[in-house]
Formats: C-alpha cells, sequence, structure tokens
C-alpha cells in the first residue's frame, strides 16, 4: 500500500463519510472514490460497503486501520529524520585526535556538541598522531581530525581551536633541569626521543628548524608510538625531547621537568580539519559549534 492510498483510506475509515474525508485530504469526491477502487482493486478485497445512507468498513478494511497508520507513521517519521539530518541535527562525525596532550580541546567540544546537538553522534578515536591522522580524514576514515599541522593539502580546511608552546622535556636529574630555560647550544649533542613524523608533521619540522638554527643535526636515538610514551622514555633517561605545552598540561609523569628554548621556535597552532569537499549536514555543525567555544579563530588553508 502506497503511503497516500493509505492517507486515504484512512481519511474514509475515520470519517465514514467520503465528502468530508476529501474535505480533509483537500482534494475533491469523485478522485478519492476512485484512489479508493483503485486501492480495492490493488488489494483484491473491498474495504468499504457503500450505500446512499452510509459509509462501513468491512472486516478486511477494520483489519488493515492499524496497519495504514504505522504506514503513514513510519513516513512521517521518515521525513522527519530526513529533515533533522539535513539540519545536522543528527548524524555521525568520526572525530580523531593525538591524544592526551589535546584532551581539553576534544572533551569541551564535545561536551557541547551534546548540549547543542544531543541527537547527533560525535564519535572519538584517540591515538591519531597528525600525519596518520591527517591520511585517516583524507581517506574517508575520520570525517575530522584535531591535531597541529605546519601545512595542509588544498583538500582540507581547518580552523585553529587552541594554541600552545614549545618546551624541551628534560629528565629531572638532567645537568639542564636547573636551568630557567635551555638554548639551542646546550641541547646540540643530547640525544631525542621523537614522534613519527610525516607530511606537515608539527614536531619534525620545528626539530629540524632547531638543528638548522643551532647548527647541529639532531642525533635520534628512539621513535615513541605517542606523546605518552616519549615522555616515558624521557623519564627513563633515554633522551631528551621536543614537545607542546598541552603534553606538559595533560600528560602525567613521575621524573620529567619542562624548559622553554631561547631564543623561541614561535607557537603552535591546534587545530579542527576537515575535508572542503564534505557535505556532511552533520560536520558542518560540529564546525559551528567549534566556532562558537573556540570564537575568533578564522578557518584557513595551507598550500
Amino acid at each position: 500500500m502506497e503511503v497516500h492510498k493509505a492517507k486515504a483510506f484512512l481519511a474514509v475509515a475515520e470519517d465514514l463519510h467520503f465528502g468530508r474525508a476529501a474535505a480533509r485530504l483537500h482534494m475533491a469526491q469523485p478522485p478519492l472514490s476512485r484512489l479508493i477502487r483503485a486501492l480495492e482493486d490493488e488489494l483484491g478485497a473491498v474495504l468499504f460497503e457503500r450505500n446512499p445512507r452510509n459509509v462501513t468498513l468491512t472486516a478486511v478494511g477494520e483489519s488493515l486501520v492499524e496497519p495504514a497508520r504505522d504506514l503513514v507513521m513510519r513516513s512521517e517519521r521518515m521525513i522527519e529524520l530526513v529533515r533533522r539530518v539535513q539540519q545536522g541535527e543528527t548524524g555521525r562525525v568520526r572525530l580523531g585526535f593525538a591524544g592526551a596532550s589535546v584532551n581539553a580541546v576534544v572533551s569541551a567540544l564535545a561536551r557541547r556538541v551534546r548540549t547543542d546537538r544531543p541527537g547527533l553522534t560525535l564519535e572519538l578515536y584517540g591515538s591519531q598522531l597528525s600525519h596518520p591522522g591527517l591520511e585517516g580524514l583524507r581517506a574517508g576514515a575520520l570525517d575530522a581530525v584535531v591535531g597541529r599541522w605546519d601545512s595542509l593539502p588544498r583538500d582540507v580546511e581547518s580552523r585553529v581551536v587552541a594554541s600552545e608552546e614549545l618546551w624541551v622535556a628534560l629528565p629531572d636529574n638532567h645537568a639542564l633541569a636547573q636551568k630557567e630555560a635551555v638554548s639551542m647550544e646546550d641541547i646540540a649533542n643530547e640525544p631525542w626521543i621523537v614522534l613519527p613524523g610525516g607530511s606537515g608533521a608539527t614536531l619534525s619540522n620545528r626539530l629540524h628548524l632547531l638543528g638548522m638554527r643551532g647548527r647541529f643535526v639532531p642525533r635520534i636515538v628512539q621513535t615513541a608510538v605517542d606523546s605518552a610514551t616519549q615522555l616515558l622514555l624521557v623519564d627513563a633517561g633515554v633522551g631528551i625531547a621536543l614537545t607542546f605545552s598541552g603534553v606538559r598540561e595533560n600528560v602525567p609523569v613521575h621524573a620529567v621537568v619542562f624548559r622553554p628554548i631561547t631564543p623561541g621556535l614561535g607557537s603552535v597552532d591546534v587545530r579542527l580539519a576537515w575535508r572542503r569537499a564534505d557535505d556532511n549536514p552533520a560536520l558542518s555543525a560540529v564546525v559551528e559549534i567549534s566556532e562558537a567555544v573556540y570564537p575568533g579563530s578564522a578557518s584557513s588553508e595551507e598550500d
């Protein structure tokens, strides 16, 4: 039974009068009568007993009332669902992020999404460092990523959601731990623990810049899978590490100290990035909410 036929059937079944039912449906009576006849022919059964004085439901007609109502209700729910999806009131957004170092950024955004768009599902995927997170985004495995990049491809749009400083992480028993700040000359001969690099990865680029300015080649002794592991290796005395203020504030460590570098390497932007061509209304809603949570950070693109 088609939805428009179900609506016509229900109007007649509830009013038991073709004239009044036609008025409810904003149509003339003859087309309504033809529509009911067509439905009866389609089903191979008489739904209404008609005589000049009244209209009554047949047994078959009575048995179809609830199924017809269910069909109409499901149709209306589908229309409402489509409207909500188009308005970004419901749907799914898969958000990747590196880990604890951006917990505060991600949690503030997730709380606001839950408040403003309770019907929207924000799925969180941790352990998405900047380069693999960007690869997952461009491959369609993620809808958005919170990360740090010095450059982004043209098919990716982003907006700044936080700004951080760069620090050197040292074991607390290191000779440089007694200094308030470290110079490039101080750390030129130190062993370094790094994170995986890749296109646009901020830490790799900044460590390279540090070496160029200090006229040394960083001696990399180990690559850690994430910032927490990187700090554990620093704590164990394996080497020192270049890291972010977000790591310092969010990742607990036992015996690691953080010192600024003089002269500094500049601040680092934490960005929310998404595919420029993505037309998912739920994603647009999350980006809009990020503008409310982190105002004043315009969207931007890099070569």
